[in-house]
């Protein structure tokens, strides 16, 4: 089966890979390119399709890979990839990327509710840094003043405007945007069906007739023609014997008739998965669920019977033994302060053990703009989570980032 390479997308990769393994006088090229585009529009198959085309050897990351629970491991995974393609390239003497699936997944924030750990940070320093020195990478507690051979990285994304702002500086990273055309569309749903007799006016009608769908749409809707042989094969054989026949079967793999491609049976199996669609949409259960739980409201914490004493912190906050959940006033004045700016108020805790990694958790469902909501869910949350770390955020709705986080109490009564 041949698949369609989209003209476009190959032409801005060919030409953003070879001028980084060109040496032009007085030039800065970026080490990155970022493909960025909307979901399932096929970003990292074509990208794929281009390395298979030029013969490039691809080390690959998956956005997965950048979160760990010991704090900076993924940032030295990075270097290490990198430094293993700058020696495949020497050894091989051939093209070879590097590529980072998903990095806005791994490495962005997407709203002011997102954990931004010490690892996000550590990615996005580490990435700026061998766009800096591409020639200069070393791993932790090592040094080699060998040059390396320079690698040029790919990376894909949904939404980078949810990455590091100096990290797609222009200097730093190109930003290609994905989004196929009718021509596109066409050709790469041709291609999925090449091998079942579609012509190319059937084609045409069935991306016009989802002209709203993305890519994996169409390779779904193939998938699914399927079904109807799998369903009709697993109830002549009994539900009780698929295992045994399919795996490991001295009969060997079941063999398949080529199902009705046709267009009108295409068409009414896409209408199907888009009714599914529209039930996902429509349904909402999380914010049914939200709205709940919005609706449960904390009753403050009775205060101590013996007020204990505790030690003022320079930022207006109270720094909180154990047994303390009632807070002091100028803990209450700094909430009144931090409302009457407009801005909001949420709660975190965390374990010692996840403190070391920025592991916080959120202690409330959303975010809270009144003075008497704030308190009581603070005192409620340094009662319940009264052997943690208990942390005040501040957020700025508008801008969607955060202002202030402080500390208010530690496990202990450690400072």
């Amino acid at each position: 089966m041949s698949y369609y390479i989209a003209p476009r997308f190959l032409d801005k990769l060919a030409v953003h890979i070879t001028k980084n393994f060109l040496n032009l006088p007085g030039v800065r090229v970026p080490l990155i390119l970022g493909i960025h585009g909307r979901k399932g529009e096929g970003k990292s198959f074509q990208c794929e399709l281009v390395f298979e085309k030029m013969g490039i050897e691809v080390t690959l990351i998956s956005g997965g890979e950048l979160e760990s629970p010991d704090a900076g491991d993924p940032a030295r995974l990075i270097r290490l990839r990198y430094r293993e393609t700058a020696e495949l390239i020497k050894v091989r003497g051939k093209m070879c990327v590097l590529m980072i699936n998903d990095l806005d997944a791994g490495a962005g924030r997407f709203d002011e509710g997102t954990q931004y750990t010490v690892n996000t940070q550590l990615v996005n320093a580490t990435l700026m840094n061998i766009a800096d020195n591409p020639t200069d990478v070393q791993l932790p507690g090592s040094y080699d003043s060998t040059p390396l051979h320079r690698v040029p990285i790919i990376v894909t994304g949904n939404d980078f405007s949810t990455l590091y702002a100096p990290l797609i500086r222009d200097g730093r990273m190109e930003k290609f945007y994905w989004e196929p055309d009718r021509d596109d569309k066409v050709g790469i749903v041709g291609g999925i069906f090449e091998a079942d007799g579609l012509s190319r006016r059937e084609v045409e009608q069935l991306v016009d007739t989802f002209a709203n769908q993305s890519i994996d749409f169409f390779s779904a809707l193939r998938s699914r023609i399927y079904d109807e042989q799998i369903r009709k094969f697993i109830h002549e054989i009994g539900f009780e014997r698929v295992s045994l026949r399919v795996v490991n079967s001295v009969e060997g793999p079941p063999q398949f008739k080529k199902p009705d491609f046709s267009l009108s049976h295409l068409i009414e199996s896409g209408h199907l998965m888009v009714g599914e669609q529209k039930r996902v949409e429509n349904s909402k259960l999380v914010d049914e669920y939200n709205r709940l739980n919005r609706g449960r409201s904390y009753q403050p914490a009775p205060p101590p019977a013996v007020t204990p004493t505790s030690e003022p912190s320079t930022n207006g906050f109270q720094k909180h033994n154990v047994s303390s959940t009632h807070l002091s006033l100028e803990t209450q004045a700094q909430i009144r302060q931090i409302l009457s700016q407009g801005y909001k108020i949420s709660i975190e805790h965390v374990d010692e053990r996840r403190f070391r990694t920025g592991s916080w958790q959120s202690c409330v469902n959303s975010h809270i703009d009144a003075e008497s909501d704030a308190i009581s869910n603070l005192e409620s949350s340094l009662a319940e989570y009264s052997g943690e770390y208990v942390r005040l955020v501040a957020i700025d709705p508008k801008a969607k980032r955060r202002i202030l986080e402080t500390i208010i109490q530690r496990p202990n009564g450690k400072n």
